[in-house]
């Protein structure tokens, strides 16, 4: 059995290896050159993402090690994708007032990006972890919101790129150690509401003893292991730009006290209804089923996405859904500490899961890492989502002791091969040429409207990579960007389903997931060879059917609910 309590630098350093005997798997064989032409280039420095935020090197203390997240998405609605990324702190500038919680990138016409904010009014202060992006009023501009110690941040967008703090009015401060927040209408009123998860109590102000942990035959002083998790938000929108919170009234406040870490929402069950998945780290995770009354009850047992596939609680980080075998289910994929694989979550049907990470060639790759942020996506426009993983150990102090698992580690990348197998081109793909980083969030979407997905993420004490998608020969594609009229104007929980000659797909609008992070919420589809859609459906969260005939591929549709097609924008290319 796989020790599963690797959680804190402390308890690491005490065991001084990864597992117990008998435990490591054999390695994996590398891919055959030319395996893949799915290139990348990370752009950031050269695009303009500099800023570095403030930083602990040495990341002694928990909330040093959990670094933060990263969203993709229009802050002007001028057509092209800003990008927001949280900032860390140190403990010292913390107690002094901290630093801001944000950085906003707004990209230029020339594909630079410029930090605007200051001039953007995103001045609180404090120690940010995680973002979420919902239009949470039905103003048409998309809102953030912002996790972190101490206190979360609700900025309302004013438009032309400004953002007004409406914290305190809204009520949606919460509080403790918030690590990931996702949007979602779960009552489906037409409003969006909010679910927070946070991780454990922590005092910054009385900071725990650091205890002295052993390996190799050297002594460190680090903090010793976490205590129990902390309690759930759910804040309800109540449609007048306040919100209640409701989660012990909803069922989703986790009373056993596990230490929440990523949040999804998905309609696994194809019932019209969304549902929510919460990571937990040491701990089984939840899948609370909505029950179409405004409560949820767990399920996570039941449906087998509580534990990995020997009935263990795992380190888990994040989560994300996909129908990644196309058959109108939505599956599941997890990433978890070192010493413990990926899961992949089949859909069973009949709200039942599968565990097939070890016959789908991912578990192995996976094992040594630790994994953050990452989820799937079609990054070479085949018709089939691929896998994209972040990676990165707590702190640099590991390195002496931990060898398959140091601070700094490559990105894992799988591209989805048919039969559900993935292949491993990690290697393959340019993500790992420059040099490596401890990485937390991830944000997927199409970065310059190439019809190509690149990515966004979060490094720890530096700017954040920006991962553009250079692949030449990539197939046909179609992004989707949903209007909603009676349903929220974000069209978050909207579900697209599209047909092609040779392929159906399926995919929803989320506002938030990965590890802490947004997506670009367009929704893209790989097409392969098919340059025309024969048929597109679209099931909006008010209940709504609405079907598109004949659409020509390669372009971004705006489709607002009720109207069809309003606006219809030609990919750039590369």
């Amino acid at each position: 059995m796989r020790r599963r309590e690797f959680l804190t630098l402390g308890s690491i350093l005490a065991m001084g290896k990864l597992g117990r005997a008998g435990s490591v798997p054999r390695q994996s064989a590398s891919p055959a050159a030319g395996a893949s032409s799915i290139r990348f280039r990370d752009i950031g420095a050269e695009a303009g993402l500099t800023t570095v935020p403030n930083f602990s090197p040495e990341k002694r203390y928990v909330i040093e090690t959990t670094g933060g997240g990263i969203a993709l998405f229009d802050c002007d609605n001028d057509g092209r994708l800003d990008i927001a990324v949280t900032n860390d702190t140190t403990i010292e500038r913390y107690l002094a007032g901290g630093d801001r919680m944000i950085t906003l990138y707004r990209q230029g016409a020339d594909r630079r990006f410029k930090d605007i904010t200051e001039s953007a009014g995103l001045s609180a202060r404090g120690w940010g972890m995680g973002l979420a992006v919902g239009d949470y009023d039905n103003d048409g501009l998309p809102d953030l919101y912002v996790t972190g110690y101490g206190r979360n941040v609700l900025y309302h967008n004013l438009g032309g790129g400004k953002f007004e703090d409406v914290t305190d009015r809204a009520g949606v401060a919460g509080g403790g150690f918030s690590l990931a927040a996702a949007w979602a209408d779960y009552d489906r009123d037409g409003h969006l509401d909010l679910f927070v998860s946070r991780y454990v109590p922590y005092d910054i102000h009385h900071l725990p003893r650091l205890w002295t942990g052993s390996a190799g035959g050297r002594a460190l002083p680090v903090e010793g292991p976490v205590k129990r998790g902390e309690t759930y938000f759910l804040f309800h929108n109540r449609g007048d730009g306040t919100f209640e919170e409701v989660a012990q009234k909803a069922g989703v406040s986790n009373p056993r006290r596990r230490r929440g870490m990523g949040a999804v929402w998905g309609d696994y069950d194809n019932d019209g209804w969304p549902d929510l998945y919460v990571n937990n780290d040491v701990g089984p995770s939840f899948l609370f089923h909505n029950n179409r009354d405004g409560t949820f009850t767990d399920v996570g047992m039941l449906s087998g996405t509580a534990l990995d596939s020997d009935g263990q609680a795992m380190g888990n980080m994040a989560a994300d859904f996909g129908d990644f075998d196309r058959d109108g289910n939505l599956d599941l994929t997890v990433t978890r500490w070192s010493g413990q694989a990926m899961a992949l979550y089949h859909n069973e049907k009949q709200g039942f899961f599968l565990d097939i990470a070890s016959s789908a060639r991912i578990a192995e790759p996976s094992f040594y890492p630790v994994k953050w942020g990452g989820g799937f996506a079609d990054f070479d426009n085949d018709g089939w989502l691929d896998i994209l993983v972040a990676n990165g150990n707590v702190s640099p102090l590991v390195d002496p002791f931990l060898k398959r698992s140091p601070y700094r580690e490559p990105l894992l990348f799988f591209h989805y091969e048919g039969d559900l197998t993935y292949r491993d081109i990690s290697s393959l793909t340019g993500l790992n040429a420059g040099p490596l980083q401890s990485r937390r969030g991830t944000a997927f979407g199409d970065i310059f409207n190439t019809g190509r997905v690149g990515a966004a993420v979060y490094n720890l004490c530096g700017p954040p990579s920006l991962f553009v998608n250079e692949t030449r020969d990539a197939g046909h594609c179609v992004l989707f960007r949903l209007v909603g009229a009676k349903s929220n104007r974000a069209a978050i929980g909207a579900r697209v389903t599209v047909h092609t000659p040779k392929m159906i797909q399926m995919d929803e609008v989320r506002g938030g997931g990965s590890y802490a992070s947004s997506n670009d919420q367009r929704l893209h589809f790989g097409l392969g060879g098919d340059a025309v859609m024969s048929r597109v459906e679209i099931r909006w969260p008010s209940g709504l059917k609405e079907t598109l005939t004949a659409m020509p591929a390669d372009a971004i549709y705006e489709i607002t609910e009720g109207k069809g097609i309003t606006n219809k924008t030609p990919l750039q290319g590369l």
